[in-house]
């Protein structure tokens, strides 16, 4: 509400000014056939009028204007604090260059009237684009604060290329494990955290729903806590793929940019990067491999907790978790019973033995 009353004062007094100077003008012209020349205050009457014509214009697109104007605002608070910098910087400069071109332009017969503020205008633009897409290379030439990565391939020289350059994604970050496996130091090298992964955690965190906010808040905090791991150098890659919208496809485009590898616990993202050839790391392989190996033959005592999906199934599982399926175990929920391994199915999303129940065996 405050925004509405704040455009309407502005245009008000704005349409006051314009009709204090030109709206007498206007009477001079119309003064042969409606002797509007001859009124007294033409000045203060024009201003009236001017008034009273952009505050009935300003009303009638008032709620458009504060929409807009919330909008803008909503983008400038999205933006990152250096863009808004550099960005301002720049339209600084093109402001001082405008001013600098301003007596030449005042010069002009007739655009000397306009050009300069179009010219302003447009130079204020031109320098907040340039400045807000500049900012990596700005910030590398005067060397202000620490240097921020950028993906093409020159940047990437400035990594750790003989430990190899890993993207972490947003699922690998929640897991958890990955801060493990840093701790013990089997994955060095510089980890790379996009700044959109980072967003989607932050989204997340800020989630109504209870358990998604649980999980976007333990994401942010195994972050801080491999920031602070001394086995891995942890980036914050500030750097985002505007034409892309997805966050895996933005990965993809950084992984191929940079030759990085993707870490993830995402099934259906490590098979799109095997599609199309780029080097995966993920965290649920590292586990399956790490378990204990069951081989077919093999003797087991499982505890049979409920039913599978086919008919006469029972599923159990070993203290890792691995999902073992009983054929015919479904009598024997609730049961701990000896089984024999029968094959094991060894996949991305996990690891399923199937066995069946040693009595059957000894029965055959």
């Amino acid at each position: 509400m405050l925004i509405r009353r704040w455009i309407q004062a502005f245009f008000l007094v704005l349409g006051g000014a314009l009709g204090y100077h030109f709206i007498p003008l206007l009477f001079q012209a119309l003064d042969p056939w409606l002797a509007l020349g001859r009124l007294s205050y033409q000045e203060y009457v024009g201003a009236a009028l001017g008034a009273l014509l952009f505050l009935a214009v300003v009303v009638w697109t008032s709620d458009a204007m504060e929409r807009a104007f919330k909008r803008a605002e909503e983008e400038l608070v999205r933006r990152h604090v250096s863009d808004l910098l550099f960005g301002t910087l720049g339209m600084l400069v093109g402001l001082l260059v405008a001013f600098f071109i301003y007596l030449p332009l005042k010069q002009l017969p007739i655009a000397g009237e306009f050009a300069p503020i179009f010219i302003s205008i447009l130079l204020a633009y031109l320098g907040f684009t340039v400045g807000h897409k500049k900012k990596d290379e700005l910030i590398q030439f005067f060397s202000l604060g620490r240097m921020r990565e950028r993906g093409d391939k020159e940047r990437g020289e400035k990594f750790d290329k003989k430990a190899g350059l890993k993207l972490l994604d947003t699922s690998v970050i929640i897991d958890g494990r990955i801060a493990d496996i840093v701790e013990t130091g089997f994955l060095e090298g510089t980890l790379l955290v996009p700044e959109f992964v980072l967003a989607e955690l932050q989204h997340i965190a800020d989630s109504s729903d209870m358990l998604k906010r649980n999980r976007g808040r333990r994401g942010l905090d195994i972050l801080k806590r491999m920031q602070k791991n001394k086995h891995a150098k942890v980036v914050i890659f500030e750097r985002d793929v505007e034409d892309v919208h997805d966050v895996d496809a933005k990965l993809i485009r950084l992984a191929k940019e940079l030759g990085a590898k993707i870490v993830t616990t995402d099934f259906n993202l490590n098979k799109v990067c095997e599609l199309q050839g780029i080097p995966v790391l993920n965290v649920n392989d590292l586990a399956n491999a790490l378990k204990p190996i069951v081989l077919p033959g093999e003797e087991l005592v499982v505890h049979v907790i409920k039913d599978g999906k086919e008919h006469g199934q029972g599923v159990a599982y070993l203290d890792d978790g691995t999902m073992i399926v009983v054929e015919g175990g479904k009598e024997f929920i609730g049961e701990h019973i000896g089984v024999l391994v029968t094959s094991v199915l060894q996949t991305s999303a996990g690891r399923m033995v199937f066995a069946k129940p040693k009595l059957l065996e000894k029965a055959l």
